[in-house]
């Protein structure tokens, strides 16, 4: 089903992040589509942080605010994908460390993904700047915050 087709009970949220400087300013956004059309944005700033945060921020706002049902989640960023479809099972399995013994990078926020996770959700990933209109969105939102300026955030419907 492509995302933007979704059914009577399904909500499409597409999730972005991003820093000016990594580290540094940084902002993410959420974009949640409802079944019954209604959009509602979402979006932040933090005064020092890294990209991976950020995008890691933005699944966990979007997902906090959508309601029961299915949910497709639609990133840009293959670390926060690939990071709670495969990279956690291993993560989990070894005590929250990686591959090379060292402790998982932005474990606070992986775990607080992991806990909001589950077989309603379906990951999917898009590609950055390739036209994609929720991901634009989001990477306007985002991207404003990081930069300091008054978003004004759309709720439609």
């Amino acid at each position: 089903m492509p995302a933007s087709a979704a059914d009577n009970n399904t909500i499409v949220i597409h999730s972005d992040g991003a820093c000016s400087g990594n580290p540094g300013p940084g902002g993410w956004a959420a974009r949640l589509q409802h079944p019954d059309g209604r959009i509602q944005e979402l979006g932040g700033a933090v005064p020092d942080t890294t990209n991976n945060r950020m995008e890691l921020q933005a699944a966990i706002e979007g997902l906090q605010a959508a309601p029961e049902g299915n949910v497709v989640m639609i990133t840009d960023s293959q670390y926060l994908r690939k990071g709670i479809t495969e990279w956690i099972h291993n993560w989990k399995r070894r005590g929250w460390m990686t591959a090379a013994k060292k402790p998982v990078l932005n474990q606070d926020l992986w775990r607080i993904l992991d806990e909001l996770n589950s077989a309603r959700i379906r990951w999917e990933y898009t590609k950055g700047h390739a036209g994609d209109p929720g991901n634009e969105r989001c990477d306007e939102i985002a991207h404003g915050f990081s930069q300091g300026y008054t978003v004004e955030l759309q709720a439609i419907g």
